[in-house]
């Protein structure tokens, strides 16, 4: 039986609850507390979500588990971008290799799932919780009920704050400890959401197994697949500027744009105007702290330790990744926590640091390059390196989405990676001979050098 046999966690969300369940089949008594209402009793929705996009990392988190195969019946692959311009025909970029995809999923039903599973397993979970305080040295957390206000207080062997981006659990660090290191950056855009029903009679209005993106240089527009037929889009946005949320003050103003800007998007969006001014604008915040343990007493995982902007679709599958890494430090130290926290924490920070900088990097790639012509040859050289020296050169998308290669090394990689490209971009002709021995060779002693 573990040394540390009661663990309080803060957050029932996607992380908390996975971790919950992790550690109930260790043998760990789990209690969790959530600020929120049972979503599976009340109608409330998962927050405000952008849809989430399952790879790898989260594939095997979910494995770990056993519920990989019942999440991929509710899930829908995305085999590629498929890219909307102001004019002229849609484009197409495929992920990876072929059979490659990333999913589409609920936010709410993996979600719903997921806590379900935890109180099957074992753990117990009390809604509408709000932690006002911990004590660090106790394992002692403090919370009030929103909605009785009734004060209740737990003490425990080990707290993990799971509790999001805004979290009570890094917050107490902050105020209780010396030389916690906290940045908190937010984009200057925001995202609100919007959507696009199913067809009369039902089905899909655009292609299913994509995932649709409107680049428009500063700005764009996302949309992801749902079982129902639908289409949950996002619209990512300046708060200030000529063309900015700011600026659209009246439905005229919405429509006027929209159909300027993402003319194809509008008939398939018959509650436009009155979904842009009934949802929120919601700010886009990136986090990095340190360190994320407390002693013995507290860890922070998920959002709570890192979050990050959604342009890698992979806050959800980093989180994951978190408690698979957690769970297999616990296997190899035989869940003596004194060494297993710091190992954790030695082995996640950087990783988490990574993809934070990947996401900021994508968002410039998605809404910018995508559709430019010079960006499409980049990759379409890439890929041929790829496909005939698989060894020596994979693509930065897929050591983040199809691999379990450390997002540090990603990152190093990547960015090595478009160095070469940049050489290889500014040879004369390079339309005229991407496919060429010489290209090939120069690419192939640049990474050897």
């Amino acid at each position: 039986m573990p040394a540390k046999k009661h663990i309080t966690l803060l957050g029932a969300g996607l992380v908390g609850s996975l971790l919950s369940i992790y550690l109930v089949r260790r043998g760990y008594k789990v209690t969790v507390y959530e600020r929120r209402p049972d979503m599976r009793q009340a109608n409330i929705s998962a927050g405000k979500s952008i849809n989430l996009a399952l790879s790898d990392r989260g594939w095997r988190g979910l494995k770990g588990v056993g519920i990989e195969e019942a999440i991929r019946k509710v899930a829908i692959p995305m085999h590629g971008r498929m890219l909307h311009p102001v004019q002229g025909e849609l484009g197409y970029q495929r992920y990876g290799e072929e059979g490659q995809a990333i999913y589409a999923a609920s936010r709410g039903l993996l979600n719903c799932e997921l806590m379900t599973l935890a109180e099957q397993s074992g753990a117990t979970i009390h809604f509408n919780q709000r932690c006002t305080g911990i004590d660090l040295n106790t394992a002692t957390a403090r919370f009030e009920h929103t909605q009785t206000k009734q004060e209740s207080t737990v003490t425990a062997d080990l707290v993990f704050g799971s509790d999001g981006a805004f979290s009570a659990a890094r917050l107490q660090m902050q105020l209780s400890t010396d030389r916690f290191e906290y940045n908190q950056h937010y984009l200057d855009h925001a995202y609100k959401e919007l959507y696009i029903p199913p067809a009369e009679g039902g089905g899909f209005r655009m292609e299913k197994h994509a995932l649709h993106i409107w680049p428009r240089g500063g700005y764009m527009l996302i949309a992801l697949p749902n079982l129902d037929g639908s289409f949950t889009c996002t619209l990512f946005f300046p708060f200030e500027g000529k063309e900015s949320f700011a600026s659209l003050q009246s439905k005229d103003d919405v429509m006027a744009f929209f159909h300027r800007v993402f003319p194809d998007a509008v008939p398939l969006m018959p509650t436009l105007a009155e979904d842009f001014f009934a949802n929120p604008t919601s700010s886009l915040v990136t986090v990095k702290c340190y360190p994320w343990t407390y002693k013995d007493k507290l860890a922070l995982i998920g959002d709570a330790a890192h979050a990050i902007v959604p342009f890698y679709g992979q806050g959800m599958n980093c989180g994951f990744e978190d408690c698979t890494v957690l769970n297999a430090l616990l296997d190899e130290h035989g869940d003596d926590w004194d060494k297993v926290l710091p190992a954790y924490q030695q082995a996640r920070k950087p990783n988490g640091d990574a993809i934070a900088d990947l996401a900021i990097l994508n968002f410039v790639e998605m809404r910018d390059r995508v559709g430019d012509p010079r960006f499409l040859l980049q990759k379409k050289i890439e890929a041929r390196i790829h496909e005939r020296h698989p060894d020596k050169w994979l693509p930065l998308y897929a050591q983040v989405t199809f691999s379990d290669i450390p997002y540090s090394v990603a990152l190093a990689n990547g960015l090595r990676q478009e160095e070469v490209m940049a050489r290889v971009m500014a040879l004369p002709d390079i339309d005229q001979r991407w496919d060429s021995p010489e290209v090939e060779r120069m690419v192939l002693e640049a990474i050897a050098g």
